[in-house]
């Protein structure tokens, strides 16, 4: 990832760009704390934390012979603040998958599994609360 500010006044203003070339966007003060146009550091958290729960969740599944469907996971990154400053307070991963003929509560053990194995999940370990909401959903031969 490479990344670029400019100082101007009170106000930082940059660009994002990934290393890959699929996003450049703007990346600023008030993209982080003024819901100002462009992204900012807890958005790309929550995206590569969703991304990386995803995969981990359908790694395990397959490794013991379940192809899911479908998986789509969201995170909502919470921040407050600390006598450190700005603090990533809360996550919460929300996971909604199809996978036939799974039991739900193999589903939240694998679930789980994932979340205490996804790379991100172990490099946000100093967030205090990471939560997971995990799904199954019927598949459409079991309705």
């Amino acid at each position: 990832m490479i990344l670029e500010h400019v100082v101007e006044a009170l106000h930082e203003l940059g660009r994002l760009r990934l290393g890959s070339g699929v996003f450049e966007g703007a990346y600023s003060f008030p993209s982080r704390f003024e819901n100002g146009p462009g992204t900012n550091p807890e958005e790309l958290i929550a995206a590569a934390h969703a991304g990386c729960f995803s995969m981990a969740l359908s790694a395990i599944l397959g490794s013991g012979g379940h192809v899911p469907v479908r998986i789509h996971t969201v995170a909502k990154v919470h921040l407050g603040t600390s006598t450190a400053g700005p603090t990533l307070t809360r996550i919460d991963l929300e996971t909604e998958a199809e996978v036939p003929g799974l039991a739900p509560e193999e589903f939240q053990r694998l679930a789980q599994s994932a979340k205490a194995t996804c790379l991100v999940s172990r490099a946000l370990a100093g967030v205090a609360d990471i939560r997971l909401k995990a799904d199954l959903v019927a598949a459409a031969a079991e309705k």
